[in-house]
């Protein structure tokens, strides 16, 4: 068996990688574009890696004849919706036209069990309740808008051809590794540099947390037990407002409030996600371990560890 993750010198493909070569001893292959985001210190040995863009129909298709994958674990993406709202086509490429070439490859290579990664921000904006897997999709961004199509291609691959494909819609992800525009790394990035922390808007807007190594042990019970053609949402259990969020953050490191600087609020800012994990938690006996407490001292060392 081989498996091919893309995106894996990323946040949460790193992790994944990190966490995948403790659970299986097959063969791992990883690609990523090496965008500003990810670096390729991230990816740990001794799994190969290749320097491609998940747009390039060639490279990508020498990685697939070489190694015929058995699973694609598809991470790759533009992911930070501030950049989506200056300039959405690098988001049309990598995540539409990115994923439909993995498609199709998959489709060529007759790939077993591909896993698509996706967000929860699909789902919209929602004022009360949770969304689970039939609620309908409503991206208010450009960001939400390229995920959501790239799903609907995953689906109607499955659909129409048959290819083997799961879906992963997962909450707000945190943990080591993260590229510090997101919120919690520039929260302690900056306290640890001494500089205010931005906050947008009131920072009433609520989301759900889940720590990147619950995310990742969530995946392999996708990949093991998860049904093809299905989608399955994932989430930390943890509806916590922004400015909540930051708060903690900076009792943990022994910060004050001042230190807090509202800024202007994002274009079209989504005021509430909330997930629901009913479905994984039934199907899979899945649930988070990691509480957020536990998971913001684990993410502040890390960051204190790898200062720069």
């Amino acid at each position: 068996m081989t498996i091919l993750v893309t995106g894996g010198a990323g946040f949460i493909g790193s992790n994944f990688l990190h966490h995948l070569i403790s659970t299986t001893t097959e063969q791992i292959i990883c690609i990523d574009k090496l965008t500003y985001a990810s670096d390729w210190h991230n990816i740990p040995d001794p799994i190969k890696f290749y320097t491609t863009d998940i747009v390039d129909e060639h490279n990508c298709e020498y990685v697939f004849k070489k190694y015929k994958p058995t699973v694609v674990f598809h991470f790759a993406a533009e992911s930070h919706v501030d950049n989506s709202i200056h300039d959405c086509s690098p988001f049309i490429l990598a995540n539409i036209n990115g994923t439909v070439n993995l498609l199709n490859l998959s489709l060529k290579y007759e790939v077993e069990k591909f896993i698509h990664i996706s967000t929860d921000e699909v789902y919209g904006s929602i004022d009360e309740g949770y969304f689970t897997e039939k609620s309908n999709y409503n991206p208010r961004n450009p960001y939400s808008a390229s995920k959501a199509s790239s799903d609907h291609f995953v689906m109607a691959y499955h659909n129409t051809y048959g290819l083997p494909t799961v879906i992963t819609n997962c909450s707000n992800n945190y943990g080591p590794r993260q590229y510090i525009e997101k919120m919690v790394p520039k929260t302690i990035t900056n306290l640890l540099s001494s500089k205010k922390v931005p906050v947008y808007g009131d920072g009433k807007q609520v989301r759900d947390w889940l720590y990147v190594q619950d995310h990742c042990e969530a995946l392999i019970e996708v990949w093991l037990k998860g049904r093809n053609g299905q989608k399955y949402n994932i989430g930390g259990d943890c509806e916590i407002r922004n400015i909540d969020l930051v708060r903690m953050i900076l009792d943990r490191m022994n910060m004050k409030e001042n230190m807090i600087e509202y800024v202007k609020d994002r274009l079209g800012h989504d005021y509430r996600y909330s997930t629901d994990i009913t479905k994984v938690r039934h199907e899979f006996k899945w649930s988070p371990r990691f509480s957020i407490e536990d998971g913001l001292d684990k993410t502040i060392e890390w960051y204190e560890r790898n200062r720069n």
